[in-house]
């Protein structure tokens, strides 16, 4: 068993101040015992796609730094749920999430599958392809505390990505988002309970929250969660910048995948 929180906040384009927010919570969690802590996407930065770009950094850049320093200081896993990640091309970054372990080593890292193209309404209309470009690969990364699937956010929507990740051995599946208003009042809970159902997982899901200027998506929706892999919520984040925080039972997913052994069964 493991205590694991996923970090909520709102981040703007004040990356100084976005990151200061992240690691005081990140800290907080941590004195609540949690080893296993997640933050959401876009954690050091929303803001244009321009100026997303603009500042890309590398693996060895800055965010980067700063998340090795604390998982190693505070002995502890722990999920950058995305930053903007320089690519091969100029006019484009990944968008890109980084596990590292308890000694600040990376255990993983997972670029972005599915980009958030989407004309909803007036309120949201987005085409992240113009300043990200499309990871390739699926991640599933083993740890000392389980086996972690890593996506982003409108990854959520396709079942396809969190079968993969169950057939590689995945335990617990973390989708750092920045969920929009619109979509995440209607989507985000019942979509996150559904990857937990059909993939018998522990789901670790930590959300931005609240306006966000300069920003195509001007409003995210936050409800950070933690589901159990029978579906059952066992926290969420209020509103506002916080934790949700939860204890993580690899027995527990035995033990559903022993009652319902979907996998098993499986004919196609």
């Amino acid at each position: 068993m493991f205590l694991a929180a996923a970090v909520q906040l709102c981040s703007t384009s004040n990356s100084e101040a976005n990151l200061k927010s992240a690691e005081d919570l990140i800290r907080q969690a941590a004195k609540r015992g949690a080893t296993f802590i997640a933050t959401p996407e876009n954690t050091d930065f929303l803001g244009s796609p321009q100026e997303k770009v603009r500042r890309g950094e590398t693996l060895e850049g800055p965010t980067c730094t700063l998340f090795a320093k604390l998982a190693k200081e505070l002995k502890l896993h722990l999920l950058l749920g995305s930053f903007n990640e320089k690519s091969e091309r100029p006019d484009r970054v990944y968008n890109t999430s980084v596990l590292f372990g308890p000694a600040g080593e990376r255990l993983g890292v997972y670029r972005k599958l599915h980009l958030f193209d989407a004309d909803v309404s007036e309120q949201v209309r987005a085409q992240e392809s113009l300043a990200v470009m499309p990871g390739k690969d699926v991640l599933m990364a083993h740890t000392a505390l389980a086996k972690f699937g890593l996506s982003i956010c409108y990854d959520l929507r396709f079942g396809e990505l969190y079968r993969q990740l169950v057939e590689r051995g995945a335990e617990v599946l973390c989708v750092p988002a920045a969920f929009t208003l619109l979509t995440g009042r209607d989507h985000w809970e019942t979509l996150l309970r559904a990857r937990a159902i059909e993939c018998q997982c522990y789901v670790i899901a930590p959300g931005q929250w609240g306006r966000h200027e300069d920003n195509e998506v001007k409003e995210s929706y936050g409800h950070s969660l933690i589901v159990d892999p029978w579906g059952l919520v066992l926290a969420m984040a209020a509103d506002g910048p916080g934790l949700a925080v939860a204890e993580i039972d690899l027995a527990r997913v035995a033990r559903v995948r022993k009652a319902i052994p979907v996998q098993r069964h499986r004919r196609l």
